[in-house]
């Protein structure tokens, strides 16, 4: 019923720029509260930044005042914009979206990931 599709991910040196984008698809009502995660290693994904369908942001102080979080909802996508990237930032970054899938029915999704890697 939804899906959300990562892509700008790739390889940069440290000190670099990359803009993340994620869009959903789908049947449902509305999207929420958007968010970025990344994942080193294990299962365990860290919380990187947050945004609610009005434009409101939320950041983990590993990532604040050099990433930003935006929206467009009217292409149904989030962005994640990386400036000064540290080689620390290197993760796999999943996008996840709570979506009202029917009246008053929230669920979470997640994208399929895609790899940022910072090298020194």
């Amino acid at each position: 019923q939804v899906q959300l599709v990562e892509s700008g991910g790739g390889l940069v040196q440290a000190g670099g720029s990359l803009r993340l984008s994620c869009e959903a698809s789908g049947s449902y009502y509305s999207l929420n509260g958007m968010g970025w995660y990344r994942q080193v290693a294990g299962p365990q994904r860290q919380w990187v930044a947050t945004i609610t369908t009005s434009g409101f942001t939320n950041y983990a102080d590993s990532v604040k005042g050099r990433f930003t979080i935006s929206r467009d909802n009217t292409k149904n996508t989030v962005y994640l914009s990386m400036n000064s990237l540290r080689p620390e930032d290197t993760a796999v970054y999943y996008c996840n979206a709570v979506v009202m899938i029917r009246p008053g029915i929230n669920n979470g999704y997640w994208g399929q990931g895609t790899q940022v890697t910072v090298s020194s």
